[in-house]
């Protein structure tokens, strides 16, 4: 696989700084390095009497973050049954600005696990590492922590969930937030006083009201349940906590372990906190004794559904469509990770990169041999990963609900690429469905939620044939992007297309005249005798356009010629879209443009002439005068669409006509950072920007392989994807990266 990676390095022009070292604070394939500096010589001891006592930080002369020193900062033990004043590694919580304001690549907050009771050490980086792939979620790493220049071990450092966290993800910060770390707290309704709520800790500075709605609403109002709580991030959350038999959570006897934030849909999003005993390492799942090793794998999907203690189970999961769509996303939880057994792979990849610090740490709570054993073993009453988790796939597939065959979703998407304010539809091929159980979510912004309708195959809502299982839904493109995706059930199952919906989704952008400064010609080849074929495999001249938006362009109604003074020569057949940061090849043969293909009526002369592109006012939008040319060489652009013609040292057909070095890439697209570069399992990127942006990654071939949001800061795991180049696009910016497993 390398071999042909390189291969293809080569032939697009780039050239890899294998010292490119860009990390992130949470990069699971580096240790981060935290010193601590006190001045006492006693701060165990004045550590230990604030955790009893008050819970207060102890102000450090220093912390160093992989040698970035910050002065002043807060520190203090942390953890319910993980802190033990005994212990020689408790869990910790640094506050980079409990004095000063500062922080380490825009955090704030560092809290670090001390793996009490992980003999593996990868439990909770797993944890979040899955969850992350379905809902917002911290993400987490490791780290080595020395104080006052003593190695105290290796802690998995796990991104704390602030107002930093939830405007990331949630794009507000100051609405109600809530954080259920003490133990009962279920959601249930007590009465309107809030003094009834005091399990509850409150994060904002107002937001009791709305807590006691959401639990009014959810007990005693449930049909009204989704305009105040976001019922999908919830039944994912639910999903994980069972899969994983992570129960120090709401679903385990504890009902905590949680956040909730109010965004700015006024509903409440909840947030999975403190997953470091899941894979059965907590075992009191509640309304009975503690669980067997076989209790645990066989915990029943749906535990609790009967008994009003846990409302978020027994008031959701009896209306059966939310309760087919819990368990849609179990399935996607358990095919993705666990029947596939990638968690192992991923849990051993975990473990290499903490391998040598894990020997040396000299306050382990197991041995190095428990260490490298527990992923496949059981460790004392602490059982393997594989002991818990092969066996509950199993069970968990005999169960009906999950066994159950589900509608099946294919070529989902828009029939034609829409103008602004006009109509769109979405079609689907949907089979072994009910008639009247296909849907459509869509929205225009990523802060909005999801609208959800029916589909249809009636044949009247733009969906072929009736009965032949293409379904339809339309809706007005009331602004330039849309997202959307598919749900479909029968009787016994759900289907999202894509899987991992609503998390994530299919990116619609509206389609607009091209207008002057947008499109471009961008590469011609006028002599083309061993290059690239049309769709009949004959050598023709071609002429390539460049889009340098970041929205589709149609050039119907635009005109190219090779005579100025015949300027309407060749008009664009309509339709012919180029998409954002993309190309349209022309075959300049005087052949016939087909559904697929565009030929203009006219051949480039070798001797040299003109290109000439205007609109319907007769404006011109672009146009080159070039003389003889060479055969199998062609003029291009670089940069695509706003360079000076030169004569290409290969042709570029349909790709970027630029060969530039990784480190370059930010010069090309400076509003936009992307690293480390080349990647192997995560690609972090960052913009200046304020306001969520779509971020979107595609293969070369056009195909999108991740759809996301980006306000600030984005993490996309790359861990599946084909080694290989990739285009990262975020608002007007582009930029390439490498893949290289």
């Amino acid at each position: 696989m390398k071999k042909s990676v390189l291969l293809l390095l080569c032939v697009i022009g780039f050239q890899i700084n294998t010292k490119l070292n860009a990390q992130t604070f949470y990069n699971i394939n580096t240790i981060q390095k935290i010193e601590i500096q006190f001045s006492q010589s006693n701060w165990d001891y004045m550590m230990d009497t604030a955790k009893i006592g008050k819970d207060g930080y102890l102000v450090a002369q220093w912390v160093k973050v992989n040698g970035v020193q910050f002065d002043s900062a807060g520190v203090k033990y942390k953890g319910n049954s993980s802190y033990n004043a005994m212990n020689g590694k408790n869990p910790l919580h640094i506050e980079l600005n409990y004095i000063k304001s500062q922080d380490y690549q825009g955090y704030k907050d560092i809290k670090l696990s001390n793996g009490f009771k992980d003999p593996s050490m990868v439990r909770e980086a797993l944890a979040y590492d899955i969850a992350n792939k379905y809902m917002a979620a911290p993400m987490a790493n490791y780290c080595q922590v020395y104080i006052n220049g003593t190695y105290i071990g290796v802690y998995t450092n796990c991104e704390a969930v602030t107002k930093v966290f939830v405007n990331d993800r949630f794009y507000s910060k100051n609405n109600s937030f809530f954080f259920m770390d003490n133990f009962n707290c279920p959601l249930k309704y007590n009465g309107p006083d809030s003094a009834s709520y005091t399990s509850y800790t409150i994060k904002s500075s107002t937001g009791w009201k709305n807590l006691i709605n959401l639990c009014d609403t959810l007990n005693n109002k449930t049909s009204a349940i989704e305009k105040i709580l976001d019922v999908d991030r919830t039944l994912w959350m639910m999903s994980f906590d069972n899969v994983l038999v992570n129960l120090d959570s709401y679903i385990g006897a504890p009902m905590h372990n949680y956040y909730a934030y109010q965004d700015n849909n006024s509903r409440f999003n909840p947030v999975i906190w403190d997953v470091n005993e899941a894979f059965g390492n907590f075992v009191n799942a509640g309304g009975g004794p503690a669980l067997t090793l076989s209790g645990e794998q066989t915990m029943s999907p749906f535990i609790h559904l009967t008994d009003p203690n846990w409302p978020l189970i027994y008031k959701l999961l009896p209306d059966p469509m939310w309760k087919r769509m819990y368990a849609a996303h179990m399935r996607t939880i358990v095919n993705e990770n666990f029947a596939n057994g990638s968690y192992t792979t991923t849990a051993f990849s975990m473990q290499s990169v903490i391998d040598t610090a894990i020997q040396s740490d000299p306050n382990k709570f197991f041995t190095y041999a428990q260490f490298l054993s527990n992923v496949n073993n059981n460790v004392g009453t602490t059982a393997g990963l594989s002991v818990l988790m092969g066996p509950r796939v199993t069970y968990l597939n005999s169960v009906a609900e999950l066994s159950a065959v589900p509608p099946t979703i294919t070529s989902a998407s828009a029939a034609t690429t829409p103008s602004l304010s006009t109509p769109v539809t979405v079609t689907a091929n949907v089979t072994n469905a009910n008639s009247n159980g296909v849907y459509l979510g869509y929205r225009f912004a990523l802060t909005q939620k999801f609208t959800r309708i029916l589909m249809y195959d009636d044949g009247l809502h733009n969906d072929g044939v009736a009965s032949d299982n293409i379904f339809g839904a339309s809706f007005t493109m009331t602004a330039s992007t849309a997202q959307y995706y598919v749900y479909a059930e029968n009787n016994n199952a759900g289907m999202f297309e894509p899987q991992r919906a609503e998390h994530e989704f299919y990116t619609l952008r509206a389609l607009q005249m091209a207008g002057v400064g947008q499109v471009y010609i961008n590469e011609f080849l006028a002599d083309n005798l061993n290059d690239a074929k049309d769709e009949n495999l004959v050598n023709e001249d071609w002429i390539e356009f460049y889009n340098t938006t970041s929205i589709p362009l149609d050039l119907g109604g635009l005109f190219l010629s090779d005579d100025k003074l015949a300027p309407t020569k060749f008009a664009f057949p309509s339709n012919s879209v180029i998409q954002p940061n993309d190309y349209l090849i022309v075959w300049a043969d005087e052949d016939v443009s087909t559904a697929s293909y565009v030929h203009c009526n006219f051949k480039l002369a070798t001797s040299g002439e003109q290109l000439i592109l205007t609109n319907s006012t007769g404006a011109v939008l672009d146009s080159i005068t070039f003389g003889p040319q060479i055969t199998d060489k062609s003029l291009a652009r670089c940069p695509d669409g706003t360079g000076s013609f030169t004569l290409a040292a290969s042709t570029t057909f349909k790709a970027t006509n630029c060969s530039v070095g990784v480190n370059e890439l930010d010069k090309i697209a400076s509003g936009l950072q992307v690293y480390p570069n080349p990647a192997m399992d995560y690609v972090i990127i960052k913009d200046g920007i304020n306001k969520p942006q779509l971020l979107e990654m595609f293969n070369l071939i056009g195909e999108t392989v991740y759809s996301g949001v980006l306000k600030g800061t984005a993490v996309i795991n790359v861990k599946n994807f084909e080694a290989g180049i990739y285009i990262i696009r975020s608002g007007s910016s582009v930029k390439k990266i490498i893949i290289n497993h």
